[in-house]
């Protein structure tokens, strides 16, 4: 990532479309020598729009505006920001604010709203300004022309781009530069340019898009190809570094293989003056190529108040030059920039150029294909990746008041992960779900469906069909295929990417290892006599050719999460007009999140035992009001069939509750759901979830596991004397046991994190308890050693049970016991602790969290490496990947007698078979011959994965750091 320099503020327009006018006023006691210019701009959805007005006030000073305009059509405003609203009629009336109501010669007032509308929205055609009418006027757009150089590039090629951009009848705004669809950055000030560093070997399309000061762009367009290097290339680490004004940093140059000879490499600056490089001549031979030389990078002290970059080109004679982004840290504004916002940069621009996208802008779950945890590979993702995106991009604008990058994540959520109606085409079907046991074991499976087990009824459907005119469902579905590695397609074409796939499907013991990976959307093209549907579930009569698709709620949740800082943050830049359109798609998320909160059949909540006996709900007494693992919904892909169904889940786990979420969908106004009863559901989610964590931590601190509606997945008898939560059961590893859902550390941060942010926004004096327990707890089980050492927890055991829950006389947990069983260093788990602790001190004041979370940061800053940061894992794990069914353990890979079917690439699905045999493909990775000889006895393989989560939340970590401790 590479910026022209740190500013503060920067004059930027919102997106959208222009109708503009601009006119001088005639004369007036109060408002003589005056003239104005109104710029509304609109991003429509569906039935709703955002729009975004600018007052400019082109002549003397004005003290005081009212803002008058019709609607030329239904439009009906919902909400407004930074103005007194008011509608009558088609008229609309809008007056300052007590810090917008004064306007100097040239200045401008940002406003907006959100609206309805039906048919044609057309726009305003006129405009007036404290009664006096301002005219309209014709636009032209700018112009745009992007230049790149003319090559050849070879791997890891570094490309500028540079862009030209005028406008006619007035200014550019901002230009924006793609990289093959994904937005890499936006600048403000000419000359417009950015540098793609370290581009793999591939084909490229770029583009740069102008914005003029109407909104109105022009785009223009190039290519160009990287080859695979043909031999050694210079290597920097790290590729980006950050000084202090005054400081040095240290870059290690070497190539990549041995050279025959001496190379001779020169260091030149470009950029900032402020920054120098030593020695500018460096020699790399036979003898230090591997080893490298150090070049240190320094910052002069100087006494302006603003950061800048500079860039450090290593050449030499043979080689492709190579670039070092140099980022200066101002330290002239107490509170201003520090060591890490400049840290979160650097990371960032690692991110954004390092491997983490798809051709498509898609992030991927790693750079690394080979990786097999909850995806199956890693160049699949999760709507957990495009959630962290998300709130990537949200820190990313608070950092440089920069919020395209912000709704360009969103956008491209919506257009791969989000299923389009053509994705989900009879989902305003009514219908329900038949009802089908879930069992312990895959051996267990296909179950039967049952449709004389009664289901409850759907409390939703139609509230929110009636509030959003669709059936479609506003929800991210959890897993892609997005190289299409696999070979589905959509709906069995084979050949579209990303891919909607699926695994999990069989109980608590299937893990990663036992899984059929299968089409979300099911043709019989591939797969067995009916595709893959007749693995997991047995009918009476042949299946039907359906969809389905899966949410993991707490994805959702932290993308909503990321919204509520979007606006928080662009409301105190005065931008919330231009992240106004991506909030309240945020807020329809939330309503369909409810989803989450109901049992899976929708039976009655406490003490459901048998499927039979266990009542169907009726209205909402099958909401629990939790975040429960999952949701789900699917239906016929022939439109004629006329059936679909929903699905909530019985299974809640602590870790994926977000009490922050629940209230800022019922507490910020521009987040809340349209939904008649939306807000009531989230306010009863919000104390139900603090509820849930007082139930479930432990004597020492920790958090144990969660409740079910639905025993064994099967409303079975839980064993005598089980505790209870408003009547569902304590189980110790909900939703899977393979290894355990709660043995994982990740779990607490990931969940603690979001409950210390509800305790800094809010003071909530429930999640202060519960963190003045957790905090010592966790802190005692770390270690922060020197350099890039530390140790934190990394597996835990269970044992006891929570008393049962009292709402009103709550009982302490004396017999409910974590042990941490083993330790680690995660990069990612130490970051969500780390964000988790330094929320927590910045409100409490807790010397001893901020101390932790502080060395957790420098110690993971100690291993940053070219593409981000990591450490050595070791994967004993991976002696499953050749493991075939074994009747006695219960491991790997089961089918059902008889069944077999075949892969798109061919590859036989049979008993017998394991993990890698239906996963051919796995045998062609560059790093199999590690695994190989793993599974032929050599020693257990170690990789550094670079997995998008974890990178992105250690980006954060440190920009939470610097955000909340700008002194330090």
């Amino acid at each position: 990532m590479r910026l022209k320099a740190r500013r503060r503020r920067v004059a930027m327009l919102a997106a959208g479309v222009l109708v503009a006018g601009g006119l001088s006023l005639p004369g007036a006691a109060a408002y003589a020598a005056t003239s104005c210019e109104v710029v509304y701009a609109t991003n429509d959805w569906g039935t709703g729009f955002t729009a975004n007005l600018t007052i400019r006030n082109l002549g003397d000073p004005i003290n005081g505006w009212t803002l008058r305009f019709g609607f030329a059509g239904n439009q009906q405003i919902t909400q407004g920001w930074s103005a007194n609203w008011t509608q009558s009629g088609n008229q609309v009336t809008a007056t300052n604010m007590s810090y917008n109501g004064n306007l100097g010669t040239g200045a401008t007032a940002n406003i907006g709203f959100n609206a309805s509308y039906s048919g044609p929205n057309a726009k305003p055609t006129s405009f007036s300004v404290n009664g006096v009418t301002c005219g309209g006027g014709g636009q032209q757009p700018p112009t745009v022309s992007l230049s790149v150089p003319a090559g050849p590039f070879e791997a890891p090629a570094d490309v500028p781009l540079t862009a030209t951009a005028s406008d006619p009848d007035g200014t550019i705004a901002k230009v924006e530069f793609y990289r093959n669809g994904l937005l890499v950055n936006t600048d403000t000030t000419a000359p417009y340019s950015y540098l793609l560093e370290d581009q793999p070997a591939g084909s490229y399309t770029v583009q740069a898009k102008a914005y003029d000061n109407a909104n109105l762009s022009a785009i223009d367009e190039k290519s160009f190809t990287v080859t695979p290097a043909s031999g050694p290339v210079l290597v920097a680490t790290p590729s980006s570094v950050s000084v202090a004004e005054g400081g040095t940093s240290t870059v290690k140059l070497r190539l990549s293989a041995a050279p025959t000879g001496n190379v001779p490499v020169t260091l030149t600056r470009s950029g900032d003056t402020d920054v120098s490089v030593s020695p500018t001549q460096v020699t790399l031979g036979t003898g230090n190529w591997s080893a490298g030389v150090d070049v240190t990078v320094s910052a002069a002290e100087d006494a302006d108040t603003v950061g800048g970059t500079a860039t450090v080109t290593a050449s030499a004679t043979g080689y492709a030059p190579l670039s070092i982004v140099v980022t200066e840290i101002d330290n002239d504004v107490p509170g201003g920039d520090n060591i890490y916002t400049a840290r979160f940069l650097e990371q960032y621009g690692k991110i954004k150029n390092s491997g983490y996208f798809s051709p498509e802008g898609v992030p991927y779950h790693s750079i690394e294909t080979l990786i097999v945890e909850a995806p199956d590979h890693g160049h699949e993702t999760t709507s957990e990746a495009f959630s962290f995106w998300i709130w990537l991009e949200a820190q990313y604008g608070r950092v440089t008041q920069n919020w395209a990058p912000f709704n360009n994540a969103w956008t491209v959520m919506e257009n791969y992960i989000i299923p389009s109606h053509a994705d989900q085409p009879t989902a305003g079907v009514n219908g329900t779900a038949q009802y089908a046991a879930e069992y312990n074991l895959p051996s267990q499976y296909p179950s039967q469906l049952q449709p004389n087990v009664a289901v409850g009824q759907d409390p939703l459907r139609n509230e929110l069909q009636t509030t959003y005119g669709t059936g479609d469902i506003y929800g991210m579905h959890w897993l892609l295929d997005v190289d299409n590695t696999y070979g589905f397609g959509r709906c069995g074409d084979g050949t579209t990417r990303p891919a909607y796939i699926n695994t999990f499907q069989r109980g608590p013991q299937e893990s990663v290892w036992e899984t059929v990976p299968q089409p979300s959307c099911d043709t019989f093209r591939h797969g067995g006599q009916y595709g893959f549907l007749d693995i997991s579930v047995k009918e009476n009569n042949a299946p039907a050719k359906q969809w389905k698709y899966t949410n993991a709620p707490d994805a959702d949740a932290r993308a909503i999460q990321a919204a509520y800082w979007a606006l928080t943050w662009a409301k105190a830049q005065g931008k919330a007009g231009e992240v106004a359109a991506t909030v309240a798609k945020a807020a329809k998320m939330g309503d369909y999140l409810r989803y989450a909160m109901f049992d899976k059949y929708f039976k009655k909540i406490g003490n459901c035992v048998g499927a039979t006996t266990c009542p169907a709900g009726t209205g909402k007494d099958s909401a629990h009001y939790l975040m429960s693992w999952y949701y789900a919904w699917g239906g016929a892909t022939d439109t004629s069939a006329g059936w679909s169904w929903r699905i909530g889940s019985s299974h809640n786990h602590f870790g994926y509750q977000n009490p922050f979420t629940a209230w800022a969908l019922t507490n910020v106004a521009e987040l809340r759901p349209q939904s008649p009863t939306a807000v009531t559901d989230w306010t009863n989610s919000f104390n139900r979830q603090l509820e849930l964590y007082q139930w479930l931590q432990s004597a020492e601190g920790a958090i144990a596991g969660g409740a079910t509606n639905s025993w064994d997945g099967a409303y079975g008898q839980p064993p005598a004397g089980k505790s209870t939560f408003y009547g569902m059961f304590y189980d110790d590893h909900p939703v899977y046991e393979d290894p355990g859902s709660n043995q994982w550390f990740g779990m607490q941060v990931w969940s603690l994190q979001r409950v210390a942010e509800l305790y800094y926004v809010t003071g909530n004096a429930k999640a202060k308890t519960i963190l003045d327990k957790w905090v010592p707890w966790a802190i005692a089980n770390t270690t922060i050693g020197t350099g890039g050492n530390f140790e934190i927890p990394s597996d835990m055991r269970w044992t006891g049970q929570p008393e049962v829950w009292d709402p009103v006389n709550p009982l302490p947990n004396d017999n409910l016991h974590v042990e941490v069983i083993n330790k680690g260093r995660d990069v990612g788990v130490g970051a969500a602790y780390a964000r988790t602790l330094m929320w927590y001190a910045a409100k409490s004041g807790h010397a001893g969290a901020k101390t932790t979370a502080k060395g957790l940061l420098d110690a993971m800053y100690a291993n940053a490496e070219a593409k981000g940061i990591s450490t050595v894992e070791t994967r004993a794990d991976y002696n499953r990947f050749d493991d075939v069914y074994n009747a006695t353990t219960g491991q790997g890979l089961y089918l059902p007698p008889g069944w077999t079917g075949r892969m798109p690439n061919g590859d036989t699905i049979t008993a017998g078979k394991s993990f890698v045999d239906i996963r051919s493909f796995y045998r062609n990775d560059p790093d199999w011959p590690k695994v190989q000889a793993y599974l032929d006895g050599g020693p257990v393989p170690q990789f550094r994965y670079h997995r998008f989560w974890a990178q992105s939340d250690i980006a954060m970590a440190f920009a939470d750091f610097g955000h909340l401790f700008p002194n330090g």
